[in-house]
């Protein structure tokens, strides 16, 4: 019999696994692009030659404020160490010296960075040249109110940013499981935004019936129709940032593409490249799904493997299985995304939901909701499997294990398997299907 050899990445390390080759149906890659050969000149080009936008430098008051967002941890694909001293250098060259500059940590509801890990984000270069703070949604002292969108969602944004001079988001665009895309106007809302505009606003990724669980409007790949992103544009657009700069990253996770400008138009420009290059048609859907999550960070814990849980449910049948490879090195943070299973059923996790919306509320909900489509083993460490069980998924400690278990549950002698070695990014499409 003939195998096919994957190499997937598993936390910051990668491991093999053979597949009959007659079983295999799809490995789902996307559409790879060369990364950018010359970084600096790229990025200087595009800040200087922006999308619907006057040049940064002229949007900039010499000696005043300006406040940037950066995405935390949990987003390092990003490589804001590589291009932040960029962006200082430039900023330096247009008048605005360090002390006059503030990045702010865009965690949203997460938890607060650590001091090494700003180093490991933002490197030592920036970390010592220029404040950097973490946002917390929970300093209402800290908060600006800018009044509340249509749907009724009180905006309230982190005083740093919406007093500075100049506020410019970074960030990097792939698909999200809840409004579409990421990047845009994520680094506002949830980035910098308070907690009560963060739950508020999230509380539209819910369907409008009680009981109904997360809405199919919010999905990835979706933001026409969807009230979650719909919402959450609106937040942005009150908190007014003068500039963007967004990435794209290549499937070997380096940067391949920069996006600046305006802060609507430049990331709608990204969004488009990503559908290129992530949204992947598939010609059916298969007993199994392998997925790994991209490797560290994105299977930094459970509650980001989701994403991973997300587009693999799409590339199986109806009850087929969906094996994860997640390490979790940080599974238990945070804490509260397991509490919430502690609610008997999805209908009562729902329903507490409805009452007191939180993100990692949601994550479970929607961690329930896969597992009940897709029966979900996940390779992790051997310590996880207490919390894995608990979310509702099999624990395995090998490879191995994980694939047998999968065949086991399956019932077909001989079932078909589509690989995704890009899983938290690869968003599995039914040929003449949208989503």
């Amino acid at each position: 019999m003939t195998h096919r050899t994957f190499t997937l990445k598993y936390g910051r390390s990668e491991l093999s696994v053979d597949l009959p080759a007659a079983q295999v149906l799809c490995e789902l890659n996307g559409r790879n692009r060369p990364p950018l050969q010359d970084l600096r000149q790229a990025y200087l080009a595009a800040l200087d030659h922006p999308v619907d936008s006057a040049p940064l430098r002229e949007m900039l008051k010499p000696g005043g404020t300006v406040a940037v967002t950066v995405s935390d941890i949990t987003r390092g694909w990003q490589k804001n160490a590589d291009t932040l001293p960029l962006l200082l250098e430039y900023l330096n060259a247009a008048g605005v010296s360090d002390d006059r500059i503030t990045l702010i940590i865009a965690v949203g509801a997460h938890r607060r960075n650590t001091p090494a890990e700003f180093v490991e984000l933002c490197g030592p270069e920036v970390c010592h040249r220029v404040r950097v703070v973490n946002h917390d949604a929970w300093d209402e002292g800290n908060m600006v109110p800018l009044g509340r969108t249509r749907r009724g969602t009180p905006v309230e944004v982190s005083r740093i940013g919406a007093e500075a001079d100049t506020l410019i988001l970074t960030g990097g665009v792939i698909y999200h499981y809840m409004v579409g895309y990421g990047g845009g106007r994520k680094s506002i809302m949830p980035g910098i935004c308070s907690n009560r505009t963060i739950q508020a606003c999230h509380l539209w990724s819910m369907a409008p019936e009680p009981g109904g669980g997360r809405s199919r409007l919010a999905q990835s790949g979706i933001t026409e129709g969807n009230p979650a992103h719909e919402d959450m544009m609106e937040c942005a657009s009150l908190a007014r940032p003068d500039f963007i700069v967004n990435v794209v990253p290549n499937l070997d996770g380096r940067l391949c593409a920069i996006f600046a400008g305006n802060w609507v138009s430049a990331w709608l420009k990204a969004t488009r490249l990503v559908d290129e290059m992530y949204g992947v048609e598939i010609p059916e859907k298969a007993d199994i799904v392998i997925a790994s999550a991209g490797g560290y960070p994105k299977d930094i814990n459970l509650y980001q493997t989701t994403k991973t849980m997300d587009n693999a449910v799409h590339a199986a049948k109806p009850g087929g299985i969906s094996v994860i490879l997640s390490e979790c090195p940080d599974i238990r943070e945070p804490i509260e995304y397991f509490k919430w299973f502690d609610h008997p059923t999805i209908q009562a996790h729902d329903q507490a939901l409805r009452a007191n919306y939180t993100i990692a509320g949601w994550c479970a909900l929607i961690t329930r909701e896969y597992c009940r489509e897709s029966p979900t083993i996940m390779l992790t460490r051997p310590e996880n499997a207490e919390l894995a069980r608990k979310a509702g998924l099999i624990p395995a400690a090998t490879i191995a294990a994980a694939l047998q278990t999968a065949v086991d549950m399956c019932g077909r002698k001989h079932p078909t398997i589509t690989v995704m070695p890009q899983g938290a990014n690869t968003l599995p499409r039914m040929q003449g299907r949208k989503t």
